[in-house]
């Protein structure tokens, strides 16, 4: 596994990219908290010969954990896939996280997931369902078809971005596909969200107003199982919030303040 470091002191938190098969793009939160705190930057595994699931990402992310972090216990900031992946870790591995925060977190169930596709296709002009349709034609490579499908549709995903700023290092289709997948199946068998009554550590979920993802609801299928769970919506603000000309100041303060008091009480 590939790992970027920032900071060198203060106490440790990773940062988990999503996707999922989405590397590198949580770059700006990890250096946006450098100053206070240690910060990992984990790409997780790529496809190969071993077909990608949820469990293989979550025992990836706790041999991060267990070689790098000298039995000290990380608080995880997950951001869209990534916040699913920090629950699922939180479940499989109660205790070894100080703290999980879900920025712009993923659905769990299939309404949700609904209601989420809905509000992209309200926001998409005829032009750039053309767009979408013409790069099944134009673009072969299936991962950079994918990060280029990304980069058109992050826009609707956005408030007030800086738009210089949108766009992904790299992506990988068939990641994105089995872990995607792996994750469908867990809920539709109703392992997810019930084993997230596992989690000991206190939960954050920031969530921009803007942000497809449903967050009210969102927060309403996760709260029956996480008695701890705490929720702040960002105006003006969409899926990627250190992103947002508007809301980006107070989801880097927000965020600075909770990871800087939950370590003060650990």
């Amino acid at each position: 596994m590939h790992v970027r470091s920032y900071g060198g002191s203060g106490d440790l938190v990773i940062v988990i990219h999503g996707g999922p098969g989405a590397c590198g793009y949580m770059a700006p939160v990890a250096h946006g908290l450098s100053d206070l705190f240690r910060v990992l930057e984990p790409f997780q595994r790529a496809s190969g010969d071993e077909p990608l699931t949820v469990a293989r990402h979550v025992e990836d992310l706790h041999d991060l954990i267990e070689s790098r972090c000298a039995g000290t216990h990380p608080a995880l900031v997950g951001h869209s896939w990534g916040a699913m992946l920090a629950l699922a870790y939180g479940a499989a591995h109660p205790g070894f996280a100080r703290a999980l925060v879900l920025v712009g977190c993923g659905t769990f169930d299939s309404a949700t997931r609904q209601r989420m596709q809905a509000t992209v296709e309200e926001r998409m002009s005829l032009s750039l369902r053309r767009r979408l349709v013409q790069l099944s034609h134009e673009v072969s490579d299936p991962d950079e078809r994918l990060r280029i499908t990304g980069d058109l549709l992050a826009p609707l995903y956005s408030y007030e971005p800086d738009a210089a700023a949108l766009g992904t290092e790299s992506c990988d289709a068939a990641a994105y596909q089995q872990t995607w997948y792996d994750m469908l199946r867990l809920q539709e068998e109703g392992v997810y969200p019930a084993e997230f009554r596992r989690v000991t550590s206190p939960v954050l979920m920031l969530h921009g107003d803007h942000d497809p993802h449903p967050g009210r609801l969102i927060r309403a299928s996760l709260e029956p199982y996480l008695p701890q769970f705490e929720y702040q919506e960002l105006e003006h603000c969409g899926h990627y919030p250190w992103l947002e000309r508007i809301a980006r100041a107070k989801f880097f303060a927000v965020l600075r303040e909770w990871l800087t008091r939950r370590n003060a009480a650990a």
